[in-house]
């Protein structure tokens, strides 16, 4: 039987089994966290203890922590939340989450490398008089590349705009500080380092006033109405303990994605690594195999029993033009070709070595290069 490779953790991690087992024992319990009985009391004390897990992993107050259901109902709430007659700039390059939030959005370049370009943002700021509201992603979901963030929050205080980030790709894999950081809400999704699906936060400064996406009961202090989901939320809180203390390890993984990735270009020159000149997440890789499509080469992936992706695993399971790329300058033709690896707590170094021998023979059978040679193992990575 093939042994099944999973390298697409940037869609969704692996739950923990930790994680498993604190969901499971939370399911068996009964309580409503707004009863004020002793079921519901304790129900109470599994969120708020989920709430300060949460805060501590990115360097919050538990009161600024909202549980939603999701990243993208984090980042819907803050846009929704904050806006308040603010004008939307958000980044060209920002997940459909945002994207299609706001439709009605200016939109701030990035260079070609991925990153935000500060001058266009300041001149966009100084068009209108008007306050704005600025939602820049920490880090690319499909490239890794990390904005320049203390300079985008210092343009945008500068003019009276307020600053919404998405981490839901960058938390669990590089230190976030929220009060360094300064921005004014940032969005958490628990299924990107190894907790549950459907189950996310959005942290709120305290110098901002969050109107409710969803009203009803007073949950959340009234700023997210509807019963607590008390086992994803136990998940949840687990899995920001346990990305934390795993964070040293998460770093690692950059030097095994660089190897991976200088693997590659031994066996084609000509790969392109897109946002390689940027600071990236450690364990993320977009990849370009010239001549040979994106849809093409992850179908080929699969049946080899390797799991990868091409850009966002958050568009109904199409294959199409990424619009990051796209953002960055890369044609159509290149960017047809781009796929993404994300490593994650589960990779190992025969993941890495299965990865790259089938890349190498995929390229030598499909791109019309039968002379490459195909890679040996590396134990170093």
């Amino acid at each position: 039987m093939t042994r099944l490779v999973y390298l697409d953790h940037n869609a969704t991690a692996p739950l923990k089994p930790a994680v498993i087992g604190a969901m499971s024992a939370a399911l068996a319990e009964t309580g409503n966290a707004s009863s004020v009985h002793r079921f519901g009391r304790l129900a109470r004390r599994a969120v708020e203890n989920a709430r300060a897990d949460v805060a501590a992993l990115v360097g919050a107050r538990d009161a600024q922590v909202v549980f939603t259901g999701g990243g993208t109902e984090a980042n819907n709430l803050a846009l929704a939340g904050l806006r308040g007659g603010r004008r939307l700039i958000v980044s060209a390059i920002e997940h459909d989450s945002i994207l299609a939030a706001a439709p009605d959005a200016e939109i701030a370049p990035v260079d070609a490398s991925g990153r935000v370009d500060p001058a266009a943002l300041e001149e966009l700021l100084a068009r209108d008089p008007q306050p704005a509201l600025v939602a820049v992603m920490l880090a690319n979901n499909e490239t890794g590349v990390i904005q320049p963030m203390a300079e985008i929050v210092r343009l945008a205080h500068a003019r009276g705009a307020l600053v919404h980030c998405d981490a839901i790709q960058a938390a669990g894999k590089v230190a976030i500080d929220f009060a360094a950081l300064s921005v004014d809400s940032l969005a958490l999704s628990a299924h990107k380092f190894g907790g549950p699906q459907g189950t996310g936060a959005l942290i709120v400064a305290d110098r901002v006033e969050l109107s409710p996406l969803l009203r009803g009961g007073g949950q959340e202090r009234g700023r997210r109405a509807g019963t607590e989901n008390i086992a994803a939320i136990r998940g949840f809180g687990l899995a920001a303990t346990l990305a934390a203390n795993d964070l040293a390890a998460m770093q690692g993984l950059a030097a095994r994605r660089d190897e991976m990735e200088a693997r590659l270009r031994r066996v084609a020159p000509g790969v392109e690594i897109f946002g390689a000149d940027s600071p990236r997440l450690p364990n993320t890789s977009c990849i370009a195999m010239p001549g040979v499509s994106a849809e093409t080469q992850v179908m080929a992936f699969d049946l080899a029993g390797i799991a990868v992706s091409a850009g966002s695993a958050c568009s109904s399971g199409k294959v199409r033009p990424s619009h990051v790329l796209r953002a960055m300058g890369v044609d159509t033709p290149r960017a047809a070709t781009a796929i993404r690896v994300s490593l994650g707590w589960r990779t190992e170094a025969a993941d890495i070595d299965s990865f790259v021998e089938t890349w190498t023979g995929l390229f030598a059978r499909l791109s019309g290069h039968g002379s490459v040679m195909p890679q040996v193992s590396n134990a170093s990575v």
